[in-house]
């Protein structure tokens, strides 16, 4: 038998033993010793005595519901120290930054919404792709967040962080909201929950017109669709939940700071107008939970059917001086999830116990997976050296990939000022790749185990210690798994990319309650990476470097001096740098050594508003430091006044001192039209200018 017959074979014989003993434990919990359990309810900073690390937390409806937030994406910003970016105008997956990480649109940050884990692997624009832009912010329930690969549930994706989003499950009102604003901004949002035989069915719709500040109009039209189907709690009951998502419209992308200086274009223009996005997704899941006071199961399913399309021009006219430099990436993509879980509590002599045990498979089909040379956004024939036509498509795939992942935990508690989290999980990867080049197409199997620690030291004065330590991996796009010659030109031989990258992590840390209304927890933590993702302007892309360290230390602060006020403030440093120093320097382009994060919210009677302000360092932008990205500081509004129960009206102002710092920030070579040879230059997108948005909103 061969190695991948032997491994599947043994996948599916833990299969077996895991049902059986899920099984089991329930047969056998009626004679089992109980631990009451707790469920988690605070806010983010609130967590002494259930946290396992200083750097978890949760975030609740009515602290989101006080945020301004620009686009779907910015929910993210609730989780301390993470930036929330755009590199081109909407439609487009954010460009996330936490922990020293510029992680691209999600690789190592592991993103879930109801039960759905959103990151894209081997994307057609990036590995780990995530787009939170059908998400409708008003219908959260919450965001649970995590950082570092210290929890056996989270794999793939998870070491910078992890972060859990889902819905409500009943509203108190019928919602109608309309929403208009600058730069042609006009939202419609309709939400209701009601109650159907024994459960609620929740439905909300939220339509979304705008052009944006943009030379080239965006005309971006989207709609997002939820439909739920819920009974019991979240923890013991169970729900439906189909959601919908298509949006459309033109794109403007960086361009280079020597076109805006030479007056070629403007801060808002763009190089190339025919730049356009196309994409959509539709889901159907559902979600099971039973608790009892011995033990909880729960498992969830989904089904995702996404399709992206989407034509931008990095480089110009740099390999092309003819034709022009435009790509079209494109996907279709069938997603297929099953989670798992069961957590049984006992006791050990007079400690304390819970174990839990979990398994996770996912499966993706994407038919095709393709990149074209397009211009004007229409594919066109590609010339060789020679001068010879050849078809435009760079490459072509048709790509199979599947996990199948186990995992085990512990959690003991020792003594009434001593507990312990210890786990460990084992994933297992497939990849399948068909390529228009027979050369590049192939199948490979990886594997990996990672164990899972945290030690727990207190609740002495309302103070916890922890210590933490873990590892954890991305997978690499299948594509450069399989890869043995370049796409550009099939002469070239290139290296093939390992399909799981491995990660160490470490973290020491506080969390305290000390001080009446005020909740503090500082980390002090490390990340190694086996290999880094850069990005690659010619394909508007990233390839794997070397391996990489990083080290920082979070602050993060919540008080509230009254009842009607909170103010939060949150600090993060880091320092990431390649392990290996060679000529070309040891900076890791991209990585935040700086970012910080000041809010002020009132809900007083009929008043209710929040200020926010947030800064981000200077950064590098190639591995010698030579090219420095500038700072940016940000401070967003919103304010508003409700009019007895059933009506209330609100304001938004972004960038509300009008700065003009830029979201995105590259350095590589391009060309211009006219100009005879390629240019190392900065290429920009900025912020938007100061946005003002008026919304009415009617409750019955």
């Amino acid at each position: 038998m061969n190695n991948q017959g032997e491994k599947l074979r043994i996948i599916l014989s833990f299969s077996v033993l895991y049902i059986f003993i899920l099984i089991s434990t329930q047969v056998l919990a009626d004679d089992m010793p109980t631990l009451d359990p707790v469920e988690v309810t605070a806010r983010s900073d609130d967590l002494v005595g259930t946290a396992s690390s200083a750097s978890e937390g949760i975030v609740t409806k009515k602290e989101l519901a006080s945020r301004p937030i620009l686009n779907p994406g910015m929910v993210l910003e609730s989780v301390p120290g993470l930036i929330v970016n755009l590199d081109s105008s909407g439609g487009k997956a954010n460009q996330l930054f936490l922990r020293g990480f510029a992680l691209d649109h999600g690789t190592d940050f592991l993103t879930t919404v109801a039960g759905i884990q959103i990151n894209q692997r081997s994307h057609a624009h990036g590995q780990g792709y995530t787009d939170f832009n059908f998400l409708i912010p008003e219908l959260l329930e919450s965001v649970r967040y995590k950082k570092g690969p210290y929890s056996a549930e989270e794999g793939d994706f998870s070491s910078a962080g992890a972060v859990y989003l889902n819905y409500v499950r009943v509203l108190p009102k019928t919602i109608a909201e309309y929403t208009v604003g600058r730069f042609d901004y006009h939202s419609i949002l309709l939400a209701s929950s009601p109650k159907i035989g024994n459960g609620n069915l929740l439905f909300g719709l939220k339509l979304k017109k705008y052009d944006g500040p943009w030379d080239v109009k965006q005309n971006f039209r989207n709609f997002s669709l939820i439909t739920r189907y819920s009974q019991g709690a979240s923890d013991n009951g169970f729900e439906i939940s189909a959601m919908a998502y298509k949006a459309d419209g033109n794109v403007t992308n960086q361009i280079p700071k020597r076109a805006i200086e030479g007056g070629i274009v403007g801060r808002f223009g763009s190089l190339n107008p025919s730049d356009s996005l196309d994409t959509s997704r539709y889901s159907l899941s559902g979600q099971w939970a039973r608790k009892n006071e011995l033990s909880v199961t729960r498992a969830n399913a989904y089904y995702v059917r996404s399709e992206f399309r989407m034509n931008s021009d990095f480089t110009y006219f740099l390999n092309f001086p003819a034709a022009g430099d435009q790509i079209q990436q494109e996907e279709n993509r069938n997603t297929w999830g099953f989670n798992s879980s069961h957590t049984w509590f006992g006791k050990l002599g007079n400690r304390e116990v819970e174990n839990t045990i979990g398994f996770q498979m996912r499966y993706d089909n994407i038919d095709p997976l393709g990149l074209f040379l397009t211009q004007g956004g229409i594919p066109l024939a590609k010339v060789d050296s020679n001068g010879n036509f050849q078809s435009g498509i760079v490459r072509r795939d048709i790509l199979n990939e599947y996990n199948i992942s186990f995992y085990a935990e512990n959690r003991m508690q020792w003594l009434p000022w001593f507990r312990s989290v210890i786990g460990v999980r084992n994933d297992f990867y497939h990849f399948d790749v068909e390529s228009n080049n027979a050369v590049n197409s192939g199948k490979k199997s990886s594997d990996m185990v990672t164990p899972k620690l945290a030690f727990v030291f207190g609740p002495w004065a309302k103070t916890e210690f922890y210590l933490n330590g873990g590892g954890g991996f991305h997978s690499n796009d299948a594509r450069g798994i399989t890869n043995r010659v370049s796409s550009d030109n099939p002469m070239v031989p290139i290296q093939q990319v390992t399909p799981l990258v491995r990660t160490w992590g470490y973290e020491v840390g506080f969390r305290t309650a000390i001080v009446p209304g005020l909740r503090t927890s500082v980390s002090l933590w490390q990340l190694h990476v086996g290999s880094e993702l850069l990005f690659v302007g010619d394909i508007g892309n990233t390839e794997p470097s070397g391996s990489s360290l990083r080290r920082g230390i979070e602050l993060t602060n919540y008080w509230s001096p009254f009842s009607w006020m909170v103010i939060d403030a949150n600090l993060s440093f880091s320092r990431a740098r390649f392990r290996s120093n060679n000529f070309l320097g040891s900076h890791v382009p991209g990585s935040m050594p700086r970012v910080a994060s000041i809010g002020l919210s009132i809900d007083r009677g009929s008043l209710f508003g929040s200020i926010r302000m947030r800064h981000i360092g200077s950064r590098p932008l190639n591995k010698n430091n030579s090219q420095v990205g500038r700072s940016s500081t940000l401070v967003n509004l919103r304010a508003g006044y409700r009019f007895a129960k059933y009506f209330q009206v609100s304001i938004d102002v972004f960038n509300l001192i009008g700065s003009k710092p830029y979201d995105t920030q590259f350095f590589y070579e391009s060309q211009l039209s006219g100009e005879p040879a390629p240019v190392a230059d900065r290429h920009l997108h900025p912020v938007e200018p100061r946005n003002i948005r008026f919304t009415i909103r009617a409750s019955f």
